[in-house]
């Protein structure tokens, strides 16, 4: 059986020539340069159409930078979500951030290390720079590195020292504040003295997540509630 390629521009074009290999009685593996198939790689289509042709799908767990990263993280891994490659600008991509600063799971993600200390950084101001995470570079390779501490922390140590090689973060879920109401409060009297002197809303709530801690979902509505308050008077 020859070796065929099987990449995201081709993969559709490939399913017919494989389901003709499997119909007529051969036995075909799919394989990855690097990893387990699938995981941020092509083949779902392939797979996808195999077993809705009714031929059996056996899967051979290979090696996984996701788990890898995530057991060795020190962050919770009894449940965890999986998001791939950030996307690059635009909705997706503060929707995606929206998504990790709310989290209740250790979230998973994959990036260039071109473009870690940008994430990092967008990531501080979606849930606030305290949260913890953990930069996987090089797993099982020999110049393996893991970075730990807060999203600031992190984010100051890739700007000095720019990563090289594969990347895979793994960011802390977000905590519920035991003090709520407490918080609350302060957060509403830092918002307001804010304004008072003269901060725009987006400032003021960026301002408000760097020194409480918030999430920048929660410094943005806390302003905005307030402003909209102030308006009405």
């Amino acid at each position: 059986m020859p070796l065929v390629a099987v990449h995201a521009h081709n993969e559709r074009e490939r399913i017919d020539r494989i389901l003709g290999w499997l119909d007529a009685g051969e036995n075909l593996a799919l394989v990855s340069d690097a990893g387990t198939p699938l995981v941020s790689d092509p083949g779902s289509r392939v797979v996808v159409a195999v077993a809705e042709r009714g031929h059996d799908v056996v899967p051979i767990p290979g090696p996984s930078a996701v788990l890898a990263a995530l057991v060795a993280s020190g962050l919770p891994s009894d449940r965890f979500l999986f998001l791939g490659f950030p996307e690059r600008k635009g909705k997706g991509r503060q929707a995606l951030l929206d998504r990790i600063a709310s989290s209740q799971e250790s979230v998973v993600l994959f990036e260039s290390p071109h473009r870690l200390v940008a994430l990092l950084e967008r990531l501080a101001e979606a849930c606030g720079p305290e949260r913890r995470v953990s930069v996987a570079r090089e797993l099982t390779k020999v110049y393996e590195e893991f970075t730990r501490g807060t999203l600031a922390e992190v984010a100051a140590y890739y700007r000095e020292r720019p990563p090289k090689g594969e990347v895979t973060v793994v960011v802390a879920p977000a905590e519920i504040p035991t003090s709520t109401p407490d918080l609350e409060a302060e957060a509403i009297r830092t918002a307001g003295e804010l304004i008072r002197d003269g901060m725009k809303p987006s400032a003021a709530a960026k301002e408000l997540s760097n020194r409480l801690g918030l999430a920048r979902n929660d410094a943005y509505r806390i302003v905005h509630d307030l402003e909209g308050n102030t308006n009405d008077e």
